[in-house]
């Protein structure tokens, strides 16, 4: 967690672990799903690098092992985020999305990816339209932000689909190679859903 902002959630505040969406399931990763999660990341490799400072090398099954670790320590994990792998009623992995509370006071942040076999299906709006209810539901929380660099339109595409007011445009530390250094900034205020 960013040392520097309040933690938005409260002890003991937090989503869900499991949120079932019928054909779709969100839940917080597991240890048996290194494997598959890796598997994922790896065939989604040339499709997310481009816009994921956590992914500028391959990941190994080491570091994956180190962040299902970390995830299975506590809810929500020692840095804010509560981490969920999205499934098909297979259970494939199609993508990852996250809440992570890294802004500040009463604020919590969505972020998500998805494999690149699994685009263009409204996997992600659909998981983030859920998590934006969820986190707006929570105790203290009023604001939901989704950021994305300006060149990103493909994550841009979903902020603007669920209703999000775009707050600001703004220059920020490019991280990954497509980043152009301007950062949007999506807002969805509690008063904006019915909760």
């Amino acid at each position: 967690m960013n040392t520097e902002k309040s933690a938005a959630l409260a002890p003991g505040v937090a989503p869900p672990q499991r949120i079932d969406l019928g054909d779709l399931l969100l839940r917080r990763w597991q240890p048996e799903d290194l494997v598959p999660r890796f598997d994922a990341i790896t065939a989604s490799f040339d499709h997310i690098r481009p816009w994921m400072h956590w992914l500028a090398e391959p990941m190994t099954l080491e570091q994956q092992r180190a962040f299902g670790d970390e995830m299975a320590t506590s809810w929500p994990s020692p840095d804010g985020s509560c981490n969920y792998g999205i499934f098909d009623v297979e259970g494939t992995v199609l993508g990852a999305i996250g809440i992570h509370d890294r802004v500040g006071p009463r604020t919590l942040e969505i972020g998500y990816w998805c494999h690149v076999a699994h685009t263009g299906r409204g996997v992600i709006t659909r998981s983030a339209a859920a998590l934006t209810r969820i986190a707006l539901a929570l105790p203290g929380i009023d604001h939901v932000e989704i950021r994305c660099d300006e060149a990103n339109i493909r994550s841009a595409a979903v902020p603007r689909r669920l209703g999000y007011r775009l707050d600001r445009v703004a220059p920020r530390e490019v991280r990954a190679p497509a980043e152009s250094g301007r950062g949007m900034f999506w807002v969805e205020d509690r008063q904006g859903q019915e909760v």
